[in-house]
């Protein structure tokens, strides 16, 4: 029987204009694996497109490859491609006036298969670390523009190879893309340390609001806050990995208000607790250990409802 990564191999080979996009608020993760997937298809001659409904963070446009992420498709494609994304509708306005894509790539475990084909390894640290292991037996070359592309990916998503998900495995892939041509000590550097001055400010304001109740941590960052401190960016600016460290916190959520009434939503566990499904239970999805899910509403109301259900997934592991 011919399993879904000869088929993958077999469709890649065919295809000739490629479409490939990922999430919104687009996070190391899905940078690098679109620019790695993207970089090694255009490395055997095919056109490729990438395109992400949001810019890309400043903290990822050092990725050899970033300038060619564009915000909206032109053109037909023979090939559309998802990556590091576990349902359509995350992809926000990157697919508008296209069809169905042909195929999805992933490591979520809340992945909705929307793809016709659907290739997710949810044992995999990040997305990156599946095309690491899959391009070469694709027959697409690791380049050094590639190799910094998925290291990125693959150390944003273990959180500098820290998450409880890491093996031997993952060091060893880690090491590969090294020898490959990535610089670990410089994408270890701008992916997790470097922070603007603005971003640095925009954790104080988010610490200043921190709270404590039992076994859960919460913070929130408004728009207010954002203004204040001259931030640019939509997201909490890694915040939640800062916070994810408190001692005796079993789970931790980050609130972030956006514009239009909305407030992206953040969960870190740890000690088993999983958090996915709360995740899913406002309409986003992730993995068991850190998730996240944007909601519709006032700041206040839906901090009160959030931590409400969160207080129930966590009692049901005291």
């Amino acid at each position: 029987m011919i399993g879904r990564e000869e088929i993958i191999c077999e469709r890649l080979k065919d295809a000739h204009d490629v479409l490939v996009v990922s999430h919104i608020r687009p996070d190391a993760d899905a940078v690098g694996s679109m620019l790695g997937l993207g970089l090694a298809l255009q490395n055997t001659g095919k056109k490729v497109q990438m395109v992400l409904s949001e810019p890309v963070p400043v903290s990822f446009r050092f990725l050899p490859g970033s300038e060619q992420i564009r915000r909206r498709a032109e053109g037909q494609f023979d090939t559309i491609i998802v990556v590091d994304c576990s349902e359509l509708s995350r992809v926000g306005a990157a697919l508008d006036g296209y069809p169905q894509p042909d195929i999805c790539i992933d490591h979520h475990a809340t992945n909705l298969s929307f793809a016709a084909l659907n290739f997710v390894l949810s044992e995999a640290v990040a997305t990156a670390a599946v095309l690491a292991e899959y391009l070469p037996v694709w027959g697409y070359q690791i380049t050094p523009p590639v190799a910094q592309a998925l290291l990125s990916g693959l150390i944003g998503d273990t959180i500098g190879f820290r998450t409880s998900n890491m093996t031997a495995d993952t060091l060893r892939l880690a090491a590969k893309l090294t020898e490959a041509g990535a610089d670990l000590h410089d994408v270890y550097d701008r992916t997790l340390v470097k922070r603007s001055f603005q971003a640095v400010k925009y954790w104080g304001q988010g610490l200043s609001h921190l709270q404590r109740d039992e076994w859960i941590a919460w913070t929130c960052l408004t728009l207010e806050d954002r203004k204040v401190v001259g931030y640019t960016g939509n997201d909490d600016a890694d915040l939640v990995n800062v916070i994810s460290g408190i001692d005796g916190a079993h789970v931790v959520v980050m609130f972030v208000e956006q514009f239009a009434g909305k407030v992206k939503i953040s969960w870190r566990s740890q000690n088993g607790i999983d958090v996915s499904k709360l995740a899913l239970h406002f309409g986003g999805g992730g993995h068991r250990a850190a998730s996240g899910a944007e909601v519709t509403g006032n700041l206040a109301e839906v901090m009160e409802e959030v931590l409400r259900e969160t207080r129930k997934v966590v009692q049901q592991y005291s």
